[in-house]
């Protein structure tokens, strides 16, 4: 005979379980678009370097660097952090690199300020000699050399498609020949109405099929990874030129 009492009391710690992982997704998720946090200068000061970039300092710019080492990149190679903040991922990558091999590219100078004075050691900064650029257009031909890696961690998810392929058509002039560039995004199954302007905490979305229209329309082939364990479930997609 079933006991109601027993049945009813898992019943209950099952969907105790499934609320508190309902809840924790998109409790999660919502940090990356929060436009009640101000814009620029105003925001950074508001909530801080580290948590301006999207908070989970260690673990988002941990899994960049591993990932991109998967993906080939060396020492000796040039590597271009667009959209590079306040070094979240450039603290490990500026060692790992050559002197002088790590650029690192933003709009906010007082982003890539705290990242030097607060994080990255006075040392490795001295003797890496890490590049950096603040410009608001996408300016990768300031750096005169060939990039051989790129990646935009978070960065399309908060621009529309206008600067989307504004980043790429510079891009594409400065990638070396067997180069390639990631990107990550917010991937809809539909096209999504996405504001008109850029905001750093707002919520851009697009489906893969229009990645792949971004590049193609420039010059790139787009390589659809998807899953690359990101915490809040942003997908990445390679391109590379043509």
């Amino acid at each position: 005979m079933i006991n109601p009492t027993k049945v009813n009391g898992v019943k209950n710690e099952v969907l105790k379980k499934l609320k508190h992982l309902v809840t924790g997704r998109f409790s999660r998720a919502s940090t990356d678009h929060q436009p009640n946090i101000a814009h620029g200068m105003a925001g950074i000061s508001q909530v801080g370097h580290r948590n301006y970039v999207g908070g989970l300092w260690e673990e988002i710019g941990q899994l960049q660097f591993r990932y991109m080492i998967g993906e080939g990149l060396k020492p000796g190679h040039y590597f271009l952090d667009v959209a590079c903040g306040s070094l979240r991922a450039g603290i490990l990558f500026i060692p790992y690199l050559e002197t002088g091999h790590y650029l690192g590219i933003d709009k906010e100078q007082s982003l890539i300020d705290a990242g030097i004075n607060a994080e990255l050691s006075q040392n490795v900064y001295e003797q890496k000699k890490p590049r950096f650029l603040v410009s608001e257009d996408f300016e990768f031909d300031k750096f005169g050399v060939k990039v051989d890696f790129a990646l935009a961690q978070s960065l399309f998810t908060h621009l529309p498609p206008s600067l989307i392929l504004q980043c790429l058509a510079k891009l594409r002039g400065v990638i070396a020949k067997q180069g390639a560039f990631y990107a990550t995004f917010w991937e809809v199954d539909n096209p999504h109405k996405n504001p008109d302007k850029p905001h750093d905490h707002g919520y851009f979305a697009y489906t893969k099929e229009q990645m792949g229209d971004f590049g193609n329309s420039l010059g790139w082939t787009m390589d659809y990874i998807g899953d690359w364990r990101h915490p809040r479930g942003q997908k990445i997609v390679r391109y590379r030129p043509t």
